[in-house]
């Protein structure tokens, strides 16, 4: 696995949204879970306006035995699929105000993506992205 990014973010929104490059759906919703996903966006609760979450964006090589493990002191709110239909990924709040946009993952398609957070509960301060490298 090789680390591609690491990023500071200020959010204004307690829900951080991981994905495509396109609109996110509005019906896409957290209720009381800590991530929710569809196929082409993730969203996270994380804590706002009081701390810089921090981020980092893996990109897995496939040399394991495609069973992910969590960082010390994370947890896994997600393990799936997202589409990234230009084959970027976007991280940041759903409001806009703040984003980050890479572009270091290859072809466009359905990415395996694991998002391991600090604090399950909702109020993440650290989150973790892991990027399959191959499309599927």
């Amino acid at each position: 696995m090789m680390q591609i990014a690491g990023i500071d973010l200020y959010v204004n929104h307690p829900v951080m949204a991981v994905g495509s490059t396109e609109w996110i759906p509005t019906t896409l919703a957290l209720n009381n879970e800590p991530a929710a996903a569809c196929d082409t966006h993730l969203i996270v609760r994380v804590q706002a306006q009081t701390v810089l979450v921090k981020v980092r964006i893996s990109k897995d090589h496939g040399e394991s035995d495609g069973q992910g493990r969590d960082p010390e002191g994370l947890t896994t709110v997600f393990d799936g699929h997202l589409l990234l239909s230009d084959g970027r990924l976007v991280v940041g709040d759903v409001v806009g105000q703040s984003r980050f946009t890479t572009s270091l993952l290859g072809r466009p398609g359905r990415r395996r993506v694991r998002v391991s957070v600090d604090d399950p509960q909702g109020w993440a301060r650290a989150v973790d992205i892991v990027i399959g490298a191959e499309t599927v």
